[in-house]
């Protein structure tokens, strides 16, 4: 068993995890933890883009779009934050080095996806997250205050008298407490619960499990968002491959498996997959065809480079046949329970990505808001622990208790969180 100490703890390294560590201070020690290795996050697998007001006229429709999509559910404060916010952010990541795709007058390119009514969403490309993760990994490794842990799994926090005070990871199976002033949890969703979802297999609740057991106050665990498009592909039974909100974004058409259109694909993602289910059954058919088809063959190859590999790995040539598509679990709104500063309602523990629940989805999250929100609330967070970090000392406890194997506390994380989400009516295929 090892002690560790620092001054703020990181659990996860995808675009909340990396973005709040590159905010905080650089005279504060961080240590950045991953379950896998440091880019096996969802935050790589994001496709479409960032959305980000246009200007300070569009913050208005953009919290309307925001409130429309998640059925007026949300946190309106949140969601007034978040797209006040958004323009200086995505400058900042910018300014780390994200090459967003320009039009030709070398403006940003703006796209537009489901349920926004204008274009609003920036790009590189069909792999915005995956250059959105590179950018931040390369900034990060370049911190000489920020240590990377990569294959390291969060066994629990540290608690004392209802403060977080570090936490109790898994690294080449051994055990290492970490004593910190601050902890954040940017930890991921549920997806890894689900047979049938588009994000990574490892992310499977370990910070809502971790909330569970503490008391951490939970909100909104039933809000689970299902995808309308994701590759069908019946021999498939790993991670399905998502088919972007953009390809819609960009004129792609829905048909049923007869050649006929069923709705408007640029509606939100609840109610799109809903007319797909019921398609599906109508035409008593495991998928629908989504097409591009009519597209320029290189505009199609140059703008999804991504998705078009990978369906041509698959059988597919998106440029000159429809895609199989079918809906897959896809996100979590809600999680662990923060304020606009993404506070827990344990002191000195945070929570920020898809492992909290701001409140800003609703009960639907409007396309390409995930990593816009990964980057605002992260950053809120970094801000309130560099004002406070110097205000108290670090807590220490001796601790005894050694845990069971990761596999073991895993099975008992899915169980936890399982029962939780069905507990508020949420639906789960474990």
């Amino acid at each position: 068993m090892e002690n560790k100490y620092v001054d703020v703890l990181i659990v996860g390294s995808g675009v909340a995890g990396l973005y709040s560590a590159l905010n905080l201070r650089d005279d504060l020690d961080v240590m950045v933890v991953s379950k896998d290795k440091i880019d096996c996050t969802n935050t790589s697998l994001a496709q479409g883009g960032i959305s980000v007001a246009r200007d300070v006229n569009d913050v208005p429709y953009f919290i309307e779009d925001t409130l429309k999509a998640g059925q007026y559910k949300n946190d309106v404060q949140a969601v007034k934050v978040l797209t006040k916010e958004s323009i200086e952010n995505v400058d900042s990541l910018v300014a780390l080095g994200l090459d967003v795709d320009k039009d030709d007058e070398g403006n940003w390119d703006y796209t537009k996806e489901g349920a926004h009514c204008v274009n609003r969403i920036i790009h590189t490309q069909d792999n915005t997250g995956e250059n959105v993760e590179k950018t931040l990994v390369e900034n990060v490794l370049n911190r000489k205050n920020i240590k990377v842990y990569e294959d390291t799994f969060l066994v629990d926090i540290i608690e004392k008298n209802n403060k977080c005070i570090g936490a109790i990871l898994f690294k080449d199976n051994k055990q290492i407490n970490v004593f910190a002033k601050s902890v954040i949890l940017a930890c991921g969703g549920i997806g890894g619960l689900y047979k049938n979802s588009t994000s990574q297999r490892i992310l499977k609740g370990d910070g809502l499990a971790v909330a569970l057991r503490h008391d951490v106050e939970l909100k909104d665990i039933n809000y689970i968002q299902i995808h309308p498009t994701a590759f069908y592909d019946e021999s498939d039974d790993e991670r399905r491959f998502l088919i972007s909100e953009s390809v819609r974004g960009e004129g792609g058409k829905l048909y049923n498996i007869n050649g006929e259109r069923f709705v408007d694909e640029l509606q939100p993602r609840d109610v799109v997959s809903q007319a797909i289910f019921k398609e599906m059954e109508k035409t008593n058919s495991p998928y629908v065809l989504l097409d591009i088809s009519f597209l320029d063959e290189n505009y199609l190859k140059n703008r999804f480079s991504t998705i078009y590999n990978k369906c041509l790995k698959k059988g597919t040539d998106i440029t000159k046949e429809p895609i199989k598509v079918s809906p897959a679990q896809h996100y979590f709104m809600g999680g662990i329970k923060v304020n606009l500063d993404s506070e827990t309602s344990m002191e000195n523990l945070y929570a920020v990505g898809e492992t909290a629940c701001t409140g800003i989805h609703g009960a639907n999250r409007l396309a390409s808001n995930s990593l816009l929100e990964g980057l605002v609330f992260s950053k809120r967070a970094a801000n309130l622990i560099n004002h406070k970090t110097d205000t108290f000392n670090l807590t220490k406890i001796d601790i005894d208790r050694i845990y069971k194997s990761q596999k073991e506390i895993e099975e008992d994380n899915r169980i936890l969180v399982v029962n939780a989400i069905k507990e508020k009516g949420g639906v789960i295929d474990d």
